[in-house]
């Protein structure tokens, strides 16, 4: 038993090597912001794991609720998974996706007061090319795998460059209302001023002849 959760730990820590981590309590949910293309495969990886890995115990039914919300907070899809696991969806409109996690544990689940470290990793577009694959098929098999993985990541990088044109757009057209009402109120400013000051001069004109000064 102790051999079989060693493995499945090794095998977790090194698909999630690279990966970030962040902590959750019991019952939490935290919220990552992730940028993506409109019509583009996200895969994500995630583990959950107590802090202290010899003194805590977790219960089998301990999980995370992975919830994935769109530009516009509506929710693409919402599952429940176990402490290690994979899961996939595709973005139906360019901008920041909302990919909430949150944990089942109480305080039968992980020790009272105890905080689970969650490790993610995210992948954006198509990354399955398996090297083991390839080498038990034909030369013709492995061209055909390497060229279809590399017409995906074009495919990819396409979809990221015209995301990128369409946010320096959006940047622009802000930029341009922006300094068009800076300067129609700088025009009001300047208006106003001149103003005040045309009619401070007629006041104290007046204030003389009153005074008979003049």
């Amino acid at each position: 038993m102790r051999l079989t959760r060693a493995s499945f730990f090794l095998q977790a820590y090194l698909t999630l090597a690279s990966a970030m981590y962040f902590d959750l309590g019991e019952q939490e949910e935290r919220c990552i912001i992730q940028e993506i293309p409109e019509d583009m495969l996200v895969t994500g990886y995630f583990l959950l794991q107590p802090w202290d890995l010899e003194s805590s115990t977790h219960s089998p039914q301990l999980g995370v609720t992975v919830t994935v919300r769109d530009p516009d907070h509506e929710v693409l899809m919402s599952k429940r998974y176990g402490i290690f696991a994979k899961f996939t969806f595709t973005a139906h409109a360019s901008g920041p996706h909302f990919l909430c996690f949150q944990s089942n544990s109480t305080r039968f689940s992980v020790f009272a007061g105890e905080r689970l470290k969650l490790h993610l990793d995210v992948q954006i577009g198509d990354h399955a090319v398996n090297p083991k694959g390839d080498a038990a098929k034909d030369k013709l098999k492995t061209l055909e795998y390497s060229l279809q993985h590399l017409i995906d990541q074009m495919v990819y990088i396409t979809k990221q460059q015209d995301y990128q044109r369409e946010k320096e757009e959006t940047f622009r057209q802000i930029s341009e209302e922006t300094n068009s009402t800076v300067l129609w109120w700088a025009v009001v400013q300047t208006f106003l001023l001149i103003s005040v000051g045309f009619w401070q001069m007629k006041r104290l004109k007046d204030f003389f002849i009153a005074k008979k000064l003049v």
